[in-house]
């Protein structure tokens, strides 16, 4: 069974369903019908098998569509308090091809409406676009299943009555799909791939250049991957990563094109933060690190979006291009409750030299930290200096 075909196919089979009628909900439980049947009949195996009463399926979107309309047909025809709608859906269009990247990207918008909150946006992204399974999701975003069924039940309640025929906001479903991807790796579902594989699919649909500078942030950040931890499982800082485990291929193809993007004039976040890592990803040390230019490309992005993190993260840009002490004069009209505003303080104390101020600082940090690995890399921080003393 291909189940990443079938996976792939799930959003467009869903839209389509929409289009013709079907409320979200119907569609999207006709759709995982269909899927089911799918499986039942080997539509999806590359390699069918006559003598197990397999034929291979031709057009397997086109197939898709057909068992899905009829199991949502079925389920209309069933349930007595919902015939006014047959007059609108009794008739099934004739067989022929299917309709796609339309389709696909009005789901993408579906699923990233703003009457959504952002948890069950990526929730219902995940089930409709993504084609997991609730399991699949629960365990990736941590929560019981129970949890998360209802969540995304709540979600197709939600958007089963909003009209399919206006345009979609590529913004919101940019930082959905980001959200995604910054959930990372949990049971056996790895999001950061799947929000790549989600962002590929998205970029295929439609001609953007923040789609693309989305796509690029996320290649040039997953090719670190490999580096930002060491075998004990400890955080390893970008400027001690070993960039000989920087996976190459995908710098190389996020640079390309984040190059593409940018030459068209469009200047979005998306691109901007991609610009800034793939100088990160340019440097052959860390020490290499065109600082000057990473400031230059925070600056951009100030101007798109005036974002209390970003001038925090500006402030690490400053002190590495023009000392400790410009790094903390950027700092010091921050709001000190900010993530990680302590940590970065610290930081900046310690490359200024006073490490009392420092010490205290990580220990702070590590108290506010969002999770193990990083309040554990932060504390031995603190251990680090108070034993200089």
């Amino acid at each position: 069974m291909d189940e990443a075909l079938l996976r792939s196919l799930t959003p467009g089979v869903i839209a389509i369903l929409v289009r013709r009628g079907a409320d979200f909900a119907a569609a999207e439980d006709a759709v995982q019908d269909a899927l089911v049947e799918a499986v039942r009949v080997g539509a999806a195996d590359p390699s069918p098998s006559p003598s197990d009463g397999r034929t291979p399926v031709r057009d397997l979107k086109a197939w898709l569509v057909t068992v899905a309309w009829r199991r949502f047909l079925d389920a209309e025809r069933a349930d007595a308090a919902r015939r006014r709608r047959e007059a609108a859906v009794d008739e099934e269009p004739a067989p022929g091809p299917v309709p796609g990247a339309d389709d696909t990207l009005r789901l993408y918008f579906l699923c990233a409406h703003p009457s959504l909150t952002p948890s069950s946006a990526v929730a219902l992204t995940l089930r409709a676009v993504g084609g997991l399974t609730t399991r699949q999701i629960a365990e990736a975003c941590l929560v019981p299943e129970a949890t998360m069924a209802q969540r995304i039940s709540r979600a197709k309640r939600t958007v089963s009555g909003v009209r399919f025929d206006q345009p979609g906001d590529v913004a919101t479903v940019l930082r959905v799909l980001y959200l995604v991807f910054n959930e990372g790796y949990s049971g056996d579902v790895d999001l950061v791939a799947e929000a790549i594989r989600l962002t590929r699919q998205l970029a295929a649909a439609i001609d953007h250049p923040e789609v693309a500078g989305l796509l690029a942030l996320m290649l040039l950040h997953h090719a670190r991957r490999a580096a930002r931890t060491a075998p004990d499982g400890s955080l390893v800082p970008l400027a001690e990563q070993d960039r000989a485990a920087w996976d190459t291929a995908a710098v190389a193809e996020g640079i390309g094109i984040l190059q593409a993007a940018l030459a068209r004039d469009r200047l979005g976040e998306f691109q901007a933060q991609a610009a800034i890592a793939a100088l990160h990803a340019d440097a052959r040390t860390a020490e290499e690190t065109d600082w000057v230019q990473v400031v230059e490309w925070y600056d951009e992005l100030l101007r798109l979006t005036d974002s209390p993190v970003v001038r925090l993260n500006r402030a690490v840009a400053v002190g590495e291009a023009d000392g400790a002490r410009a790094g903390l004069a950027a700092l010091a009209g921050l709001d000190p409750s900010l993530p990680r505003y302590a940590a970065v303080a610290a930081y900046l104390h310690e490359r200024d030299g006073d490490l009392d101020a420092a010490a205290r600082l990580y220990v702070e940090a590590a108290r506010k930290a969002p999770d193990l690995a990083e309040r554990d890399h932060l504390t031995r921080q603190a251990a680090r200096l108070n034993a200089r003393r």
